[in-house]
Formats: C-alpha cells, structure tokens, sequence
C-alpha cells in the first residue's frame, strides 16, 4: 500500500486534472493513513470546493477548526467558501478570525 505522501501526490495529480471525484478518494486514504495529516484534508475540502459542493466543504472545514482553531489556512478557506456562498458576514468572520491567528503568528515569531 501506497503511503499517505505517495497518495497525497497522487490526490494532488487528480485534483490537477479535474478529476475531483476521484482525488477525493485518494485524500480519504490517505487521511486513513494519517488522521492527522492536515494537507490531505485541505486537498479534500479544496475538491470539494471545485467541484461546486460549498456545503460539504464548509462542514469538513468547520469540524477541523473544531479540532484545530488556530489553523489559519481552515479560517481562510472558510472565509473563501462562505463568501462564494453569498454569506459575507460570516465571511468577513472567518477572516478576520485568519487574520487574528496571522498576527498572533507573527508576534510569537517576532515579526514586526
């Protein structure tokens, strides 16, 4: 079996050809490799995304924030996603939140 980075790129592939039904199973296995490996679930909801299923895509998002709030990609990506939905409040929300995170990201690095 293939390990969760050589099905990752293989994901990455399909997604790169349109074929979002079928990078979406290859992200699932490999986030049955890894439950952890938050690349392929961002590979995932962005499938999702492609593929005009908003909704699915903002519940994935939601319940990994759920598990990883100060993930700055997810709070983007939702952001982006409610706004394509029309929901622009809740867009600016998650926005801001990413922005939030960004700056509490940078202090900690010491960045000006």
């Amino acid at each position: 079996m293939a390990d969760k980075e050589e099905l990752y790129d293989e994901a990455v592939d399909l997604y790169a050809e349109e074929k979002y039904d079928e990078a979406i199973e290859v992200y699932k296995k490999a986030l049955e490799a890894d439950p952890k490996f938050i690349d392929a679930l961002h590979g995932m909801v962005m499938c999702y995304q492609a593929k005009g299923d908003l909704d699915t895509a903002i519940e994935l998002t939601r319940k990994h924030i759920e598990q990883e709030p100060e993930d700055i990609l997810a709070w983007t990506n939702l952001s982006m996603f409610y706004q394509k939905k029309g929901m622009v409040p809740e867009a600016e929300k998650a926005g801001a939140e990413a922005r939030r995170l960004d700056w509490k990201r940078q202090l900690k690095e010491g960045k000006p």
